[in-house]
């Protein structure tokens, strides 16, 4: 069952599977990709075929348990985007965007170019974008008509963002890291989709709450939230993690739209934030 401002330990197939009194406004969902990271209860290494199925079951399970008007953000690497796209296709799902995450540094590599970017899907029932939320007033970002070229016939409001987004990957060394996870999405990118997608008072719902990312930054912008997540271990602490941040016990990084200035506000082995970024975040302070 769908309980506002809960995460529970359970299996989202199992659980969304079943008739909901309370549909979600917003489910943002980050599955595993299937590359061999180590979960605490989950096998991320799947023969193909079981793992399109398994994607199959949780995505049809997600859509039942949306509402006519809602938005589902997917988020997936390169192994898979293409089958989560057509998967979205059988399932009736209208594509409204399909975003591309550029986390401003890769993954080292050898004998292939670094990757650098993931996938997040945009997803909705209905193709009245009349009908769905989408809060572009709220997203909207500085254009180079008036950083850049001093256009006067710039938006003195800004533009909505372009379908590349640069938001560094959460490093060991940020603030907002946890230690009790392996694979954190970033508080800057689930801000702008809960901004955009979903207005104060609504469910936001997480199927693979992980880290607890998605439900942390639900409650500090005034949703609901739900989350499930096969871990006990996850569930305990990212209870807790949101608790702490409601409380005021942690801070997250301060991420901004320029990649040099997506770095920890701390000194890190002594060298701090280089040169440029000091100088670009005085900038923008100004």
């Amino acid at each position: 069952m769908i309980e506002p401002n809960k995460i529970i330990t359970g299996d989202c197939i199992k659980v969304l599977s079943k008739p909901q009194k309370t549909q979600a406004d917003l489910i943002f969902a980050d599955p595993p990709f299937n590359i061999g990271f180590k979960y605490d209860v989950y096998e991320d290494r799947k023969a193909y075929d079981d793992y399109y199925a398994w994607t199959e079951k949780w995505m049809a399970a997600c859509a039942g348990a949306l509402k006519d008007n809602g938005s589902m953000w997917i988020a997936i690497g390169d192994e898979y985007a293409a089958e989560i796209r057509v998967i979205g296709r059988k399932l009736g799902l209208n594509l409204r965007n399909w975003v591309i995450w550029h986390y401003t540094f890769g993954q080292a590599a050898q004998t292939k170019f670094a990757r650098s970017h993931a996938h997040l899907f945009y997803w909705t029932k209905t193709t009245d974008h009349k009908a769905i939320t989408f809060n572009d007033m709220d997203v909207r970002i500085p254009s180079a008509r008036q950083t850049t070229y001093g256009d006067a016939r710039a938006n003195p409001k800004g533009k909505l963002p372009d379908d590349v987004w640069s938001f560094s990957r959460v490093c060991g060394t940020f603030h907002e890291r946890v230690k009790w996870h392996p694979c954190q999405m970033p508080e800057k990118v689930l801000e702008r989709i809960i901004k955009v997608s979903s207005n104060p008072g609504d469910l936001v719902m997480d199927p693979f709450s992980g880290s607890g990312t998605t439900c942390a930054v639900a409650a500090q912008l005034e949703r609901n939230y739900f989350g499930i997540d096969l871990s006990k271990n996850y569930v305990k602490h990212s209870t807790q993690r949101i608790a702490d941040t409601l409380a005021g016990n942690r801070r997250g990084t301060e991420i901004s739209e320029n990649p040099e200035l997506s770095r920890p506000q701390r000194k890190v082995g002594g060298s701090g934030q280089s040169k440029k970024a000091k100088k670009l975040r005085k900038q923008t302070a100004k």
